[in-house]
Parts: C-alpha cells; sequence; structure tokens
C-alpha cells in the first residue's frame, strides 16, 4: 500500500494542505508546530477514527487564536491509495449538527455527523469500516506505519505475543530432544507445568530445611535425658529380684508362724481389711490427679515441641538473612568497579595520528582529505564511547534492582525474625508455667493424709495395731526383727528393678536417637533428589530461552529480543525486551537507533504479514540514514527555517550498514 495523495481541510492547525508523494518516498520539512504529525494524525483518523498516538478522543477541529473552535466548518481528509496496482480514494468529513427546535428562531448545536465516501460514493460506516478491514487489520496497519509503535505503544506481553506468532514458540518435546540430560524431565513431571513442579520442588526443600534443622535438637533433647546404665548387667539384676522376692516370702511366713493364735487371726484379718480400704483411698486420691497430670504433661510436651520448632525457624532464618547480606555485598562492590569502569572510559580522549603523505605517490595528501578521515574517526571514538558507557549504566541499573530485591527480602526476614523471637519467649513462659504446673500436681497427688475417710481408717489401723502389739507380747522383739529383715530385703528389689527401668529407658531412647538419624537420613537422600530435579528444571529453562532466543533473532537484522529475565533466585521470568548491540530499547538507546531497529520489526513483520504500509518516520532528522525497507517512507523532518510544510523528492536511498545509521 501507498500514498498516492492525501488531502486535508480543517483538520486540526491544517485550513488546506494537499500532499502529492507520486508513488515514492517523500521528505517533508517543517518547523516546530506546522503540521508536520497531523499529516500522520489525519492519514490514521482517515482509516482508524484515532490519531498516530492511538488516541480517540483528540481534537479535530481548528482552533481560533483563543484556543475555541471555528463553527460551521466541514473537517475532512481525503487519501488517494495504491493498493496492489489498483487505485482507491477514501474520505471521511467531520461536521457540526445544527438544529432548529421548534417555536425557536435560531439553530442549535446538537452533536456531529461523519459522512463517508468510497471512490466518491457515499457510504455507510460499517460499510466503510469493512472496506478498510479488508485492506488489513488495524492492529496490523499500526504496527507496519510507525516505526515506535511496536516498542512504545504495546505492552510486553503483547509483543511478546506477536514475535511468537510471527516466527514461532519452540515446543518443549523440541526443547528435551535437543539436549540428552533432559530426557528424564517428563518422567519427574508427570504431566504437572514446569513451574508448578518447581513450586512443589521448593515448598518441599523448605520443609526438609526446617525438619533437617529440628532433627539435632530432638537428639540432644533425648541424650539428655538418658540413664547411666554402665554398671548394670540385665540378666544378673533379675536373678538378683527373684531370689530377693523369694527370701521376703520365707520372711512372711516365719511371721506368720510366730503370730499364729486365734484372737490375733481375728484382729490381724481386720487389720488387713483397713489397711486395704487404706491402699484403696490413697489410689483413688491418686487416679483424680493422675488423668489431670497426664493432660498438663501432654500440653507441656506440645509446648516443648513448638519451643524447638521456633528454634529451628530462627536458624533457619538467621542463615536466610547472612546469605542475602553476603550477595549484597557483592552486588556493591560488583556496582563499585562498574563506577569506576565508567568513569574511566568517560575520561578517555580522542587521539588522532595520520601520515600527511600518500604511500602511493609521495605527494602530500589535501588537507580536506585530512580533516574527513580526523571527522571519521572522531564520529567513531565518540559512538563506541557513548555505547561502552550506556551498556555499563545499564549494567549498574540491574544490579542496582537485584540490591534492591535483597534489600527488600531481608527487611521481610528481619520482620520474621523478631516476630519468632517474640513468640520464641512467650513459648518458653509457656514451658515454664506448664512444668510448675505438673510438679504441683504431682505435689497435689501425696494429699491423700489429709481425707477424712483416710484420717478415720489410718486411726483404725493404729488401733488395731496397738490390739495385736498387747495380744503378742514378747513376741514383738522377734517379730520386728523379722520386719526389718523383709524391709531392707524390699529396698533392695527396689533399687534392682529402679535398675531395670533405667535400661529399658535407655533402650528406648537409644530406638528414638536411631529413628531420628534415619530420618534425618531418608530427608537428606529426598533433599539431594529435588537439588538433581531442581537442576533439570533449570536446565531446561535456560535451553528453552536459548533456543527461543536464537530462533526469534534469526528473524531479525538488527534487532535483537530479550524474552527472558534471570531472577536474583535463580529463577526465569518472561519479559519481552527489544535490545540493539547490547543496549535496552527502555534504557538508553538513541533516537536514531529506536527508528531504525523500528524499520527492521517493520521489515520482519511486513513479510509476515504479506502487506506493505506507509511509514512515517517522525523526527527524521535525529538519522542520518534509514535502513533499507520496501515500504513507502514518509520522512517528517524538524526545520526551524520552513515555517509552512515543504515537500521533496529524494532519490532512492542505497543500503547501508546498520552501526553507520544509527
Amino acid at each position: 500500500m501507498k500514498i498516492l495523495k492525501l488531502s486535508l481541510k480543517n483538520f486540526k492547525g491544517i485550513r488546506s494542505f494537499t500532499l502529492d508523494t507520486r508513488g515514492g518516498n517523500i521528505d517533508i520539512y517543517g518547523d516546530n508546530a506546522t503540521g508536520k504529525t497531523t499529516l500522520f494524525d489525519a492519514f490514521i483518523w482517515l482509516l482508524f477514527d484515532k490519531d498516530s498516538q492511538n488516541r480517540k478522543d483528540f481534537d479535530i477541529k481548528t482552533l481560533d487564536q483563543n484556543g475555541q473552535p471555528f463553527h460551521g466548518l466541514e473537517h475532512e481528509v481525503e487519501g488517494v491509495f495504491d493498493i496492489g496496482g489498483r487505485t482507491i480514494a477514501l474520505r471521511k468529513v467531520y461536521a457540526e449538527k445544527w438544529t432548529k427546535k421548534r417555536g425557536s428562531a435560531e439553530k442549535t448545536f446538537t452533536g456531529h455527523t461523519t459522512d463517508y465516501y468510497i471512490d466518491g460514493v457515499p457510504v455507510k460506516k460499517n460499510e466503510y469500516t469493512a472496506r478498510i478491514a479488508d485492506i488489513a487489520d488495524e492492529e496490523a496497519f499500526k504496527l507496519l506505519t510507525n516505526p515506535l509503535y511496536f516498542n512504545t505503544q504495546l505492552h510486553w506481553q503483547d509483543r511478546r505475543k506477536i514475535l511468537l506468532q510471527v516466527c514461532g514458540d519452540i515446543s518443549d518435546e523440541e526443547v528435551i530432544a535437543s539436549d540428552k540430560s533432559l530426557s528424564r524431565l517428563p518422567d519427574i513431571l508427570q504431566g504437572r507445568k514446569l513451574e508448578d513442579h518447581r513450586k512443589v520442588i521448593a515448598a518441599r526443600r523448605a520443609e526438609i530445611n526446617k525438619e533437617l534443622d529440628r532433627i539435632p535438637v530432638r537428639i540432644d533433647e533425648v541424650q539428655q535425658y538418658l540413664p547411666n546404665i554402665t554398671d548394670i548387667d540385665p540378666e544378673k539384676t533379675a536373678q538378683k529380684i527373684s531370689t530377693l522376692k523369694e527370701a521376703v516370702k520365707e520372711k512372711e511366713l516365719q511371721i506368720a508362724r510366730i503370730e499364729s493364735g486365734g484372737e490375733i487371726a481375728e484382729k490381724t484379718k481386720a487389720l488387713r481389711e483397713v489397711e486395704s480400704q487404706l491402699l484403696e483411698i490413697k489410689n483413688k486420691h491418686r487416679s483424680k490427679y493422675e488423668s489431670w497430670v497426664q493432660e498438663q504433661q501432654k500440653q507441656l510436651n506440645e509446648a516443648r515441641e513448638r519451643f524447638y520448632n521456633l528454634q529451628g525457624d530462627i536458624k533457619s532464618l538467621e542463615r536466610s538473612l547472612a546469605s542475602n547480606q553476603e550477595a549484597a555485598q557483592r552486588y556493591q562492590k560488583q556496582m563499585d568497579e562498574l563506577r569506576q569502569e565508567w568513569h574511566r572510559v568517560n575520561a578517555q580522549e580522542f587521539t588522532f595520528e595520520q601520515d600527511d603523505t600518500c604511500p602511493t605517490c609521495g605527494q602530500p595528501l589535501p588537507a580536506e582529505k585530512l580533516a574527513e578521515a580526523r571527522e571519521k574517526a572522531l564520529a567513531r571514538f565518540n559512538r563506541e564511547k557513548a555505547e561502552r558507557l550506556e551498556s555499563i549504566s545499564a549494567q549498574g541499573k540491574e544490579l542496582k534492582a537485584k540490591a534492591g530485591e535483597l534489600v527488600a527480602e531481608n527487611a521481610e526476614i528481619e520482620k520474621k525474625l523478631k516476630d519468632a523471637r517474640a513468640k520464641l519467649v512467650d513459648a518458653e513462659a509457656a514451658v515454664n508455667s506448664l512444668q510448675k504446673e505438673v510438679e504441683s500436681l504431682r505435689q497435689a497427688m501425696d494429699g491423700y493424709a489429709d481425707d477424712p475417710a483416710y484420717v478415720q481408717a489410718l486411726n483404725q489401723k493404729q488401733e488395731l495395731e496397738a490390739a495385736i502389739a498387747a495380744l503378742k507380747g514378747g513376741r514383738r522383739e522377734e517379730i520386728q526383727r523379722v520386719r526389718e529383715e523383709i524391709a531392707y530385703l524390699e529396698q533392695q528389689i527396689r533399687q534392682a528393678e529402679s535398675a531395670l527401668a533405667d535400661i529399658e529407658r535407655f533402650n528406648m531412647g537409644q530406638k528414638r536417637i536411631e529413628e531420628l538419624k534415619e530420618q534425618e537420613r531418608r530427608l537428606a537422600a529426598e533433599f539431594e533428589k529435588l537439588e538433581g530435579e531442581l537442576y533439570l528444571t533449570e536446565q531446561f529453562i535456560r535451553t528453552k530461552v536459548n533456543l527461543l532466543e536464537e530462533k526469534i533473532n534469526s528473524r531479525f537484522k538488527f534487532a535483537r529480543f530479550k524474552l527472558f529475565d534471570v531472577q536474583v533466585n535463580g529463577g526465569v521470568v518472561e519479559c519481552c525486551e527489544t535490545i540493539y548491540n547490547g543496549v535496552p530499547y527502555s534504557s538508553g538507546l538513541n533516537n536514531a537507533a529506536r527508528i531504525n531497529v523500528g524499520l527492521d520489526i517493520i521489515n520482519t513483520l511486513s513479510e509476515y504479514y504479506g502487506f506493505t504500509a506507509p511509514i512515517f518516520v517522525d523526527n527524521r532528522e535525529a538519522v542520518t540514514k534509514l535502513i533499507e525497507t520496501r515500504a513507502q517512507v514518509i520522512s517528517l523532518i524538524v526545520s526551524e527555517a520552513d515555517k509552512k510544510l515543504r515537500v521533496e523528492y529524494p532519490e532512492t536511498e542505497s543500503k547501508l550498514d546498520m552501526r553507520e545509521a544509527v
């Protein structure tokens, strides 16, 4: 598609102007505010009811010196176009609508009307719009008309979508096929999306780290309560208990023989019944407190578990904080080195040495040739110096952004640390409080002696014992001697049984320690497996990034595209940044490079859409030479000397190197 003629009447600040392109490239000169951009606005409005900045609500009317619109004027744009060898004329007329109401002598303004014409024939809006759509899609047309539209008007996600549409995406199967080390990845993912699996890995790794931090604490806790059984022989101790119990039985039989007799037997029977009552009262009292003790002990164990867990969380957060601080210092060191490099490059001065004699004929070289050579060398020096400074600045901004992310992450970690330490204090207080309650309840378990029923039964016991003692008379001392022997034997039994209980507790503790160590080994093996899976996912992402960027960049001569951004934590996120010679479009690329990179993008898109549209190059004076394009180029050039628009018809430009053009 080419513009043959474009006529404006009362459009914005232009009263009347006709642009005759003769079907080729043209240069339009004019001072600021003379209407260069208005021509571009008129062209886009004629097709899509918007201006060159993609705005639909811009003001079309011509304004007076007070900024008020002239009323009663028709605002008109007409264009004659060559589309594939066929000529078509499009025309739009925008006018005010004035209506005389009933009973009023004057007309009042009631709105606007827009009339549409194709090849001079009036048509309805939907027919006009359909004809435009047959020529080209609106979004594609804007991409092909404005070199800056792709990089300034589109969101990065839309730019990325267009590039993938034009150049084609890379399937996961292609990525895996390109690297044999990724062959296990489908079995690992099991139908899950890559990013979802990475989230699962991250969550599980964090959980495993917490568990690994807690296990040594738990092992240490168990070891602290292990009894010392160095001098205890289980078999000998059990045999000793059996022997002592047999001796006790023999002593009890001896007492029975001494105490044999009628009245003594009756009172002894009554005494045993009272002793049973005392034991029952004691057991009931203790059983009531045992359930409370067990409940409080359970709460105490849970409180201890929370306390140890908080200790593990704090250690993990402190390690993350130290790691981030080390990374921040490393970024700061790199930024300092970049500043020194920037000042070193900026301080470089141009030097020029040139032999003033022709090496062929020996004649002195003309002064203009020497001057021309020096100017070229100076231009090359300034260009390379500027590009290097821009590259250093871009690297510094990226490092500063990463350092900022670490600062924000450390602030969040410190907040979590503060909260965890406060919770640790509360947890420790809860443990101490519950410990006191358990001890208090254990003391209360022995308070059965104050029970009135127990006191009464105890009095009965004492009375019976006194009566039996009186009956026994002289046998009392002998029985007392035997009882003392029994008491000594029972003490030895209790000590031996306590030793066996220590062995049981020791064995249970050792079993628990081994269970914790086995859990630690399993978690370590699982963590190592997750590390391997994480590496594979990162290798997949890196491979896909390289393949996709290579595929897309191969379709462009000068423009390069960064489609993924590597985060501080090693993750990769999608993006779309146009780059030329290592300089991002959004930070530091000069206007000349932006225009020519935009033309390079238009060339590739035109080839994809199979359609070319007139390209309006605003601020054309910023570019020494434009790159070659098959489309019609309309250059809008600021010229202070031209107070009215002036049109020139340049000769066809030859091919040139992109670096020289920029």
